[in-house]
C-alpha cells in the first residue's frame, strides 16, 4: 500500500489504525494506544460503540441516501431533537463543520441584504478557525492557513478574541450584520471566552439587530459538560454551527437558527445533495440518545476535572509550562516553545494526541473515557512533557 496517489494535503503520522474499542485503538501491527484525540473531537462515543454500530447497520440495510428532493423522516427527527437541545427553531444539515459555517455566513449575508445592507459584514475573531472553504478560510484567523489562497473574500472585520471593547467600537458600522465566534477556540490554542464577554456580546447584538453566531463545531455535543459550550454563560445565540461529535464519526454538520435568522433561507437559497441523509441522521439521533441515557454530559465534566487536576499537579512549577486550560474534555497545555515533537513521542508511548497553534498540546478524548483511563493519560503524558522541556530548553528554542 502507498499514499502515492493521494494529494499531499496532509503529512500523516507513520501509523495506521486497524480497529478501536472505547478509548483504545490498535494499529496495523497490533500495538495499542490510548486515544486522547477522538478523531479531533469526533468520536465522542469512542470506537465501536455497540449501540451506534447496530443503529448504523440497521439503517444501512434499509436506505442510505435519497437526496433532499424528498422528505427524509430521519432528518426531520434529528432536526427536532437537536433544536430542542439548543433552544433553536430549525436546522440545515450539511456534511462538515466548514459547510455548516459556510451556511451561517451565507445566512448572515442574505439576512443583511433582506434588511437593505448592501455590503453585509461579519465581525470575526483573531485566532479563530471556521474551516478551509474560501469563505470560512477568510473568516478564519490563521494567516498560515490563508497564505497562497488570496484573494480572500471580503466582508469580514477581525477583532481580538475575548475583547468586548474591540467589538463595541464597531457599533456604529452600518454594514455589520453578525458576529461569528467560537466560545472555546480549538485550533487557535484552546482559548476560553469569558462568560461576561459572551453576555455583553449577546446584549450588543440585540441592541444593534446583529446575529450572534456561535461555532460549536469542536466544542459542542457534550464536550465541555453541557450540550453546547455557550450554555455555560446562559446565553442563546441566533445561529449555532455543529459537526464533529454530532455523528460520532459519520460525516454530518448542522447550521441551527432561531427567531429572525430561522426565516432567512427559502427554497433555492442553499442546499446539499448529501446533507442530512438517512444514515447520518440516524448517527446523530443515536449519538444524542447515548449521551443522554448514559449521562455523558456530567461524566465529561467530571473526567475533565480529573484530567485537568492531574495535569496541574504533575506539571505545576515546571519551567516551560505556561498554562493548562480548557473546559470539560477539551483541554490544552501551552508550552513556551513549539512542541510538535510531542506527538511522535506520545505515539511511541502508546498515546494519541495532537499539537495545535504550534505550542499547545490538545486533549480531546472520547466522552466515554473512564477515571482509570484519564489517570493513565496523565501518567503517560506528564513525563513526556517534562522530558521534552528538559531536552529542548527555552533559550535554545527561542
Amino acid at each position: 500500500m502507498s499514499a502515492t496517489h493521494l494529494m499531499q494535503t496532509y503529512a500523516p503520522q507513520p501509523v495506521a489504525f486497524a480497529r478501536g474499542d472505547g478509548v483504545w485503538l490498535w494499529d496495523t501491527e497490533g500495538k495499542r494506544y490510548l486515544d486522547a484525540l477522538a478523531g479531533i473531537a469526533v468520536n465522542g462515543l469512542g470506537h465501536n460503540h455497540p449501540v451506534l454500530v447496530r443503529a448504523l447497520a440497521e439503517q444501512a440495510a434499509k436506505i442510505i441516501h435519497t437526496s433532499n428532493l424528498f422528505r427524509v423522516p430521519e432528518q426531520e427527527r434529528a432536526a427536532e431533537r437537536v433544536c430542542a437541545l439548543a433552544n433553536m427553531d430549525n436546522a440545515f444539515f450539511a456534511n462538515s463543520g466548514a459547510e455548516a459555517n459556510e451556511a451561517a455566513i451565507k445566512l448572515a449575508r442574505l439576512h443583511g441584504h433582506q434588511r437593505g445592507v448592501e455590503n453585509a459584514t461579519i465581525v470575526v475573531m483573531e485566532k479563530a478557525w471556521h474551516g478551509r472553504t474560501l469563505a470560512t478560510l477568510s473568516a478564519t484567523g490563521s494567516r498560515k492557513a490563508q497564505a497562497g489562497f488570496e484573494p480572500l473574500m471580503g466582508g469580514f472585520l477581525r477583532v481580538p478574541y475575548n475583547d468586548f471593547a474591540a467589538v463595541e467600537r464597531l457599533a456604529d458600522n452600518q454594514s455589520i450584520v453578525a458576529v461569528l465566534l467560537e466560545v472555546l477556540q480549538g485550533e487557535g490554542g484552546i482559548h476560553v471566552a469569558d462568560a461576561e464577554y459572551l453576555r455583553k456580546l449577546r446584549a450588543l447584538c440585540d441592541r444593534k439587530q446583529w446575529l450572534l453566531m456561535i461555532d460549536e463545531v469542536q466544542s459542542g455535543i457534550g464536550r465541555t459538560g453541557k450540550w453546547f459550550a455557550h450554555q455555560w454563560s446562559g446565553i442563546v445565540p441566533d445561529v449555532i454551527t455543529l459537526a464533529k461529535g454530532l455523528g460520532s464519526g459519520v460525516p454530518i454538520g448542522a447550521c441551527l437558527a432561531r427567531g429572525v435568522a430561522a426565516k432567512v433561507f427559502k427554497p433555492g437559497n442553499h442546499g446539499s445533495t448529501f446533507g442530512g441523509g438517512p444514515l447520518v441522521s440516524v448517527a446523530a439521533l443515536t449519538t444524542l440518545d447515548v449521551i443522554e441515557k448514559d449521562g455523558l454530559l456530567e461524566h465529561a465534566k467530571a473526567m475533565g476535572d480529573i484530567l485537568k487536576g492531574g495535569l496541574e499537579r504533575e506539571l505545576s512549577g515546571i519551567a516551560g509550562v505556561k498554562d493548562i486550560r480548557g473546559m470539560g474534555l477539551m483541554l490544552g497545555i501551552e508550552l513556551d516553545r513549539p512542541c510538535g515533537d510531542i506527538v511522535k513521542r506520545a505515539l511511541a508511548a502508546g498515546l494519541v494526541t495532537n499539537v495545535t497553534a504550534d505550542r499547545v498540546i490538545r486533549l480531546l478524548p472520547p466522552l466515554v473515557i473512564q477515571e482509570a483511563e484519564a489517570r493513565q493519560l496523565v501518567a503517560i503524558l506528564a513525563p513526556l512533557v517534562k522530558a521534552f522541556l528538559a531536552e529542548a530548553p527555552a533559550a535554545a528554542a527561542a
